[in-house]
């Protein structure tokens, strides 16, 4: 057995025109509510983060001359070391792309050759280097930013490893 209402529910009261109304106010502050007109404050690198990334691209251009360079050094090691030397350029070319204006260029550390004989040991604490240089900047950034120089310092580790 129903129990009949106490009282009738008034047509009135929400018809789909209020209802459809209603929801779509509803989605528009949530809209509102979810964007911020003044940009991306997580993007926002103060000037010294802005020097540290310029750091950074400098420190990878030197990884990747030091690719070319051990590549020059001892053309044996093309079979291993093209695929690292690769992955070098793709990540140069990522924290370039992160940092404000995209970092200017700069001139790759020069340094002796190394010798053919001891190549693989010489490009090998190149890409130490640059693994602790871009773990050490890592903590200073937020979102995006510090978690590219931390694949990029993790991503070096294994080419390290690569090379031992």
């Amino acid at each position: 057995m129903s129990v009949p209402l106490s009282s009738p529910l008034h047509a009135a009261t929400f018809s789909r025109r209020s209802l459809l109304a209603a929801a779509l106010a509803g989605t528009a502050l949530v809209a509102a509510g979810c964007t911020d007109s003044s940009g991306d404050a997580a993007d926002a690198v103060t000037p010294a983060q802005v020097d540290q990334l310029a750091a950074a691209v400098a420190v990878q251009e030197q990884l990747v001359s030091a690719y070319d360079r051990a590549l020059t050094a001892d053309p044996a090691l093309a079979g291993t070391v093209t695929v690292l030397a690769d992955q070098a350029r793709a990540q140069l070319e990522r924290i370039r792309a992160a940092a404000p204006g995209g970092a200017a260029s700069t001139a790759a550390g020069t340094s002796a050759a190394p010798d053919p004989a001891g190549v693989r040991a010489w490009l090998r604490t190149r890409v130490s280097t640059a693994a602790a240089a871009h773990a050490a900047a890592a903590p200073e950034f937020t979102g995006g930013r510090a978690a590219l120089l931390g694949s990029i310092a993790a991503g070096l580790r294994g080419q390290e490893a690569q090379l031992a």
